[in-house]
């Protein structure tokens, strides 16, 4: 990792820290997920070789610059989607930071919508870390978007269990799909498409 990168992602981590600590208002907390759920994702990308990867809530861009890093690697791109436009700045200013920004697309929108219209099998890799009260009604859209033997990666499965249980039922009674929990970070629940043609 180039030391200019490594330094942007020591300041996200501290911005986000600090920030989080002051802040009540939720729109404004960056709610970062953990340096050891950065490398998870960088080693679940890059050893899947995916090159498709769609990041549902990018906030200030930490997680997207780890998902980048791996596409930079296996020559694919991240697109990444949020709705705030406080989020949606920030972001945009530590990707042109980064020297990642050719690897990224930032998308302006509300995730719902965005799956609604996207393409079945689009991505290779999807992850998912936004408003948790929505998962399951997104995961027709969800599971729709992912290619066969491609991979849903899901924030707070440990920290936020109740938030998360309809959707994790959801996901472990759909036939196509083997999932799991892994406790990294806040915990993340994995859940992998079975390669095959393709289903709705």
């Amino acid at each position: 990792m180039a030391t200019s990168l490594q330094g942007l992602l020591d300041e996200l981590e501290a911005f986000g820290s600090s920030n989080d600590h002051t802040t009540t208002d939720r729109s404004r907390r960056m709610l970062n997920i953990t340096r050891d759920t950065g490398e998870f994702l960088l080693v679940q990308a890059r050893a899947t070789r995916a090159q498709r990867i769609l990041e549902i809530g990018t906030s200030n861009g930490y997680s997207t610059l780890w998902l980048a890093m791996a596409a930079d690697a296996t020559g694919g791109h991240v697109t990444t989607v949020e709705s705030s436009d406080y989020k949606i700045a920030l972001a945009a200013n530590n990707f042109q930071r980064s020297g990642l920004n050719a690897s990224i697309l930032l998308i302006h929108r509300e995730a719902g919508a965005f799956l609604e219209e996207t393409p079945a099998a689009s991505f290779d890799l999807l992850f998912l870390d936004s408003d948790r009260t929505r998962y399951a009604a997104w995961w027709p859209h969800i599971r729709r978007v992912i290619h066969p033997g491609g991979l849903l990666v899901v924030d707070n499965a440990v920290s936020h269990v109740d938030e998360m249980r309809p959707f994790v039922s959801l996901v472990e009674a759909d036939p196509e799909f083997a999932s799991c929990t892994v406790p990294v970070g806040k915990g993340e629940f994995l859940a992998t498409r079975a390669a095959g043609p393709i289903s709705s």
